[in-house]
């Protein structure tokens, strides 16, 4: 646990999924920031990032200069700097780029006879700059409804499959419990540890990734390959007993 900086996940890790970061989780996090860098990495929007973490991180503001936030897989970058969040860089997707997205996603739709619910929960596909989301259920669907979608209708792999067929070069993967994420080839949480290795001068044997997906198939699995010592959580409150101890030895 003698590391420079720990890496979290956010949807699963340390909120519930498109859920608000709750109060016991936001104090654990302010006595891990007195002590430890913190970078914070999801598929989510920036605006996303604020309003689930940020907006619900009670710390001084003087530790939110050991934060650091990789919105959307690490293709953009936030930082705290004179009083405010700062944008460092943003990569995002060409018009055309986006429109040849949707017209995978159509295609995909269309060729396995998938039908949208009828009840769902905000838009069902999201533009993020540099990803665009589907989501099942809607960007705002509650966590049993995601979780009943996801074990009984789950049909994101035909999906997905069709979909690379259109997109050879950009990453088509699952994202939490009902989203698929399309950004530009490459882009995975290898990618984001890279990315933050790079951005914030942190060899990668001197940070720990903490995630509840790194099993095989998971969208933090991917972070196994960068040699990142990896934590597999399962949910939010396993992830408070780990910084627990890290805090132990810290």
């Amino acid at each position: 646990m003698q590391k420079d900086l720990i890496v979290f996940d956010l949807d699963g890790t340390l909120a519930p999924s498109k859920a608000p970061m709750r109060r016991d989780m936001s104090k654990m996090l302010a006595r891990l920031l007195a002590k430890k860098k913190v970078a914070v990495i999801g598929g989510g929007s920036y605006e996303q990032f604020r309003k689930q973490f940020v907006g619900n991180l009670v710390v001084p503001k003087e530790l939110l200069n050991n934060l650091f936030l990789f919105p959307t897989t690490s293709t953009s970058f936030y930082r705290y700097e004179n009083g405010d969040w700062k944008k460092v860089y943003r990569k995002v997707l060409s018009k055309a780029e986006k429109k040849k997205i949707m017209a995978a996603f159509e295609a995909a739709f269309k060729k396995t006879g998938y039908e949208h619910p009828k009840k769902h929960w905000g838009p069902i596909i999201e533009d993020r700059g540099s990803q665009i989301t589907f989501s099942a259920l809607g960007q705002k669907a509650p966590i049993p409804a995601k979780e009943t979608w996801n074990k009984n209708g789950d049909v994101r792999p035909k999906l997905m499959k069709i979909m690379q067929k259109y997109l050879p070069t950009f990453e088509v993967r699952r994202g939490g419990l009902t989203s698929i994420d399309v950004t530009h080839k490459g882009i995975d949480k290898a990618y984001g540890i890279r990315k933050i290795d790079e951005v914030l001068k942190v060899p990668i044997k001197k940070m720990v990734f903490i995630g509840d997906a790194l099993y095989p198939g998971g969208n933090d699995y991917a972070a196994k390959r960068t040699g990142v010592q990896c934590i597999r959580v399962n949910d939010p409150n396993d992830t408070k007993r780990v910084i627990q101890k890290i805090l132990k030895t810290a």
